[in-house]
């Protein structure tokens, strides 16, 4: 399971620890959700989910106001005997010290941060969704070609990081060679980088390793890239039936997600830089509602029909 450390998320979002005997050293985030104690703070406990983070609001923080100091510090008792990582106060609302007695008695860091409410849950949300999504390590060569995430798989030794390299050449970038970091961000989003180590560099069969940014320039190189199609390379096998029309889509699963898959066969004369840069362009097209395929079909299926109006 994923995880992050408390201290990280201090630092991302500039917070203000207020309690300062507590230890955040050994606070981990595991799940992106987070939470407004509402209800609990008005003594309602079911279903509540003490690994998320705690947010008090200016709603929350005007009802806690209204109570009186013994109320209050009880309510605070009863919440902080549940186990969260940490009780953000939004819009910079200073902690009651009631909550602070008791988060310093029961280990439970307070915090402070002067974004609003609405916008440090949305912020923190989608961050944590990155940080946290699952994740795996694929074998293949991730390239954005005209604004497309283009994953590249086949057998090693099949041409991957020959094509990536043509495709740098022609002006577009790469993101990752031999090894990709996907992330699953959502259900519709896979999101792809490289590993530190081994960021920009490709290698060539015959020749060895090269730095992309190095050779080509910063604009032939991105850290990060949604992966929206994937294309399969193939060596050529003449038992095999291919896809000639494309009038319905293949599907490669990855964590979960159904990405569309294009497979390529490989033989000598294809020039797989410009199929690959056709593919990306007509999945763009697919996206905005034009099939070329379907066209075709329709154009054919009227011209049978307009040649039987006349027989």
């Amino acid at each position: 399971m994923s995880l992050i450390k408390l201290q990280e998320i201090i630092d991302e979002f500039e917070m203000t620890v207020v309690t300062q005997n507590t230890d955040i050293t050994s606070k981990d985030v595991m799940i992106s959700e987070v939470n407004r104690p509402g209800l609990q703070l008005a003594g309602f406990y079911d279903y509540f989910n003490q690994d998320r983070l705690q947010i008090i609001g200016m709603v929350e923080y005007t009802y806690l106001r209204k109570l009186d100091s013994a109320r209050r510090a009880e309510t605070f008792r009863k919440l902080c005997e549940h186990k969260f990582p940490a009780i953000i106060h939004s819009r910079g609302l200073t902690p009651f010290p009631e909550l602070m007695e008791v988060a310093e008695e029961r280990g439970v860091p307070v915090l402070s941060c002067e974004t609003s409410t609405s916008e440090l849950m949305g912020e923190l949300i989608r961050w944590l969704r990155v940080k946290l999504a699952p994740r795996t390590t694929m074998h293949g060569v991730l390239l954005d070609v005209f604004g497309e995430g283009i994953l590249l798989l086949g057998e090693s030794g099949v041409g991957k990081s020959e094509t990536a390299l043509e495709l740098i050449h022609r002006g577009h970038r790469l993101v990752a060679d031999d090894s990709v970091e996907v992330k699953k961000v959502s259900n519709q989003t896979l999101v792809g980088t490289c590993p530190d180590i081994i960021r920009y560099f490709i290698e060539l069969r015959g020749i060895g390793i090269i730095d992309v940014k190095q050779m080509f320039g910063v604009e032939s190189v991105k850290d990060t890239q949604t992966i929206d199609l994937v294309i399969q390379l193939e060596l050529w096998d003449k038992n095999k039936e291919y896809d000639r029309l494309g009038t319905s889509d293949e599907f490669i699963d990855i964590l979960g997600n159904q990405v569309v898959c294009n497979r390529i066969p490989i033989r000598p004369g294809r020039n797989l830089a410009i199929i690959c840069e056709s593919a990306a362009i007509n999945h763009r097209q697919k996206k905005m509602g034009y099939n070329s395929a379907h066209v075709l079909s329709q154009r054919v299926i009227d011209n049978i029909n307009s040649n039987s109006s006349i027989h």
